[in-house]
This record gives C-alpha cells, sequence and structure tokens, in this order.
C-alpha cells in the first residue's frame, strides 16, 4: 500500500479497492443542502453526511477497509484489533472487529464521552482507560499489543485506513461532480489524506481545504513545509474532541503538505457551536464539534473572500455522536 504511483501514496486503485471491498456493509451517504446557508454566505455549499454513517461517523470506513485487509492477507493469524481513540475510531474499530469475528480492545482517555464509551462496548469490544493525554494513549495501547498479541489499527495513520476514507471523495464526486473545493476537519489527518488523494486524482483542479481547531497552527507548519509542533503530542483546548489531537500523523503530513491547501480554517470553540447550532436548528440534523468546525469554516469571513470561482463547496459532516447530556450550549445538569 506504500506505493507512490504518480506521487500518490495512496492511489485511486488503493482507494476503489477500498470501495469493493466495504461498500456493500456501508451507508451511501446522502448529500444535503441548505438554500438559507446558501443565500447567507454567498456560494452553493453541499453536506455530505457522515454522521449518518455506520456508528456515526465516517471513520468505519477506514477502519473496516483496515481489518477486513488485515484478515485478508494473514487469516489465522490475527488473534485480535486495538487502537486508542477519542471516541469515533475506537466505535468504528469495535463495529469492524465485529463484523470480522475478531476480538477488539480500546483504549480511551477517562474523559471521553460516555456515550462514546458505551457505544464500543456494545459493538462486543474491551475497554481500557487511560490518562487524557497522548502519551499515556499509545504506552496504554503498545502494553495491550505486548500482552495480546493483537495488532494495532491506528485512528488515520494507515494507508489502508486513509484509503477507506478516500471513497468519501469517490462518492461524493459522483453525487456532485462540479464540486470546486471540499472542507474537511484534520485530526491526525487521515480522513483528509484520503479524501486529498482520491479527489486529486480524479479531479486534480479541485481544492481541499483543512479546518483545524483554535491551537492546532497547521497552517504554519504548511506554510514553512515542517512539522513545527513539540515533543510529545499534546492536545489543543477545544470543545470537538473528535479533533483535539495537535499533530498530524508522520504519513498524513506529506500528504496535506502535497495536496491540500495552505489556507487553513481555524476555528474556536463559540464557532464551532454556532456550527452544530445551525445544523441541529435549521438543517434539522446531530452532529459533533469536530462537524460543527467544518460548517464553521463555510461560514467564516475567510471563505467569503476567497475566489468567487469557487462556487461548489463540499462540507464533510465527519460525525454525529454527540452527548446530549452535555451539548455545549445548555447549561450543565445537575447530578
Amino acid at each position: 500500500m506504500a506505493s507512490t504511483l504518480n506521487g500518490f501514496p495512496v492511489t485511486l486503485d488503493d482507494v476503489t479497492s477500498a470501495r469493493d471491498r466495504i461498500l456493500r456493509h456501508l451507508h451511501y451517504t446522502p448529500v444535503l443542502t441548505s438554500s438559507t446557508f446558501d443565500s447567507k454566505y454567498g456560494r452553493k455549499f453541499y453536506f455530505k453526511a457522515e454522521n449518518f454513517q455506520k456508528t456515526g461517523s465516517f471513520k468505519s470506513r477506514g477502519a473496516l477497509n483496515a481489518v477486513t485487509k488485515l484478515v485478508e492477507e494473514k487469516q489465522e493469524r490475527v488473534v485480535g484489533v486495538t487502537t486508542h481513540s477519542s471516541g469515533n475510531h475506537g466505535q468504528a474499530l469495535a463495529w469492524a472487529a465485529q463484523h470480522c469475528g475478531l476480538p477488539c480492545n480500546v483504549i480511551v482517555p477517562r474523559n471521553t464521552p460516555t456515550v462514546k464509551i458505551d457505544a464500543i462496548k456494545g459493538y462486543g469490544a474491551d475497554v481500557t482507560l487511560c490518562e487524557p493525554n497522548p502519551t499515556s494513549r499509545a504506552e496504554t495501547c503498545a502494553a495491550i499489543c505486548s500482552e495480546k498479541n493483537y495488532v494495532y489499527i491506528p485512528s488515520a495513520d494507515h494507508y489502508d485506513v486513509m484509503a477507506g476514507q478516500g471513497t468519501i471523495a469517490l462518492e461524493f464526486l459522483e453525487q456532485v461532480p462540479m464540486l470546486d473545493a471540499i472542507l474537511v476537519a484534520a485530526s491526525a489527518g487521515g480522513m483528509v489524506s484520503g479524501i486529498a488523494c482520491a479527489a486529486k486524482q480524479l479531479k486534480p483542479e479541485i481544492k481541499i481545504f483543512v479546518v483545524e481547531p483554535f491551537g492546532k497552527d497547521l497552517e504554519r507548519c504548511l506554510r514553512e513545509g515542517k512539522r513545527l509542533w513539540p515533543e510529545p503530542p499534546q492536545y489543543v483546548d477545544t470543545i470537538a474532541e473528535g479533533i483535539r489531537i495537535q499533530q498530524l500523523g508522520k504519513l498524513a503530513f506529506p500528504i496535506v503538505l502535497s495536496l491540500a491547501e495552505k489556507e487553513v480554517f481555524t476555528t474556536t470553540n463559540a464557532q464551532i457551536v454556532e456550527g452544530m447550532r445551525f445544523a441541529f436548528e435549521r438543517m434539522k440534523v446531530v452532529i459533533e464539534g469536530a462537524s460543527g468546525a467544518v460548517i464553521a469554516a463555510a461560514m467564516s469571513k475567510r471563505l467569503r473572500r476567497m475566489d468567487g470561482r469557487l462556487r461548489h463547496v463540499g462540507v464533510i459532516l465527519c460525525g454525529g455522536n454527540v452527548d446530549i447530556d452535555h451539548i455545549p450550549w445548555l447549561p450543565t445538569r445537575e447530578a
């Protein structure tokens, strides 16, 4: 999978093979539109509703592709799989492992929303809690791999995971061939890498814009052409827990550097809430903070100032796994 045919580490063949492998087990997610949104923000927007995907997020695409391909290649030698996750990839891997008949253990930070932990357990996986920092996640996962001889499937920095996420772009460009740009939220960068690889091979002129939470500082890294983040990896302070990892993965960063635009949309908590509220109130769909960030980018003055020829803009609603007892604009409930 680490081929670089035509400069793309994830080729269009990789993505179409992933689609053949997983499509019958997943939803072909709809594209939503809002004339109110278009009128207010001056372009045609198309919202790819991955919040309606299996397990409530796009993550099931990459997890299922990685696990099924692993089983195809290694068969009875696969004892089980594991990962560390803020929630959505953990749910997706648990679901994919259950689908393939494999044991699964997911390491999650102690402050992960209960709704996500319960969902992971609901798909039959064991859950191990760790401290809420990237180092603890990685160390706890490594211990599980050593103890149980499980295979580690990362949430983003894995070419088979990226190929699975790239199937979003195949669908999206079938549904809306005239897309000029796609806005994609990034945590470690697996989704944006997969989408960028697939979309740029199908339509080289399309622009891929990354959306991040405040504190990630990705634009500076892209403009200087190198990873400038401190070690060890950190979380940023954001209500969008699905995109709180500060660093892009080491496989993802060069893909994003090569294929995505250098202009990055940075969103504050207040802007994320505004995006979420629009989806809840006007579009009647439940989305989580990472999706709210992408809607906030679509609302932004920065996008409005960009080239008017970018008429048709895709927006990836990446997930809808919300803890309804802790929606960010509601008062905290008393115990």
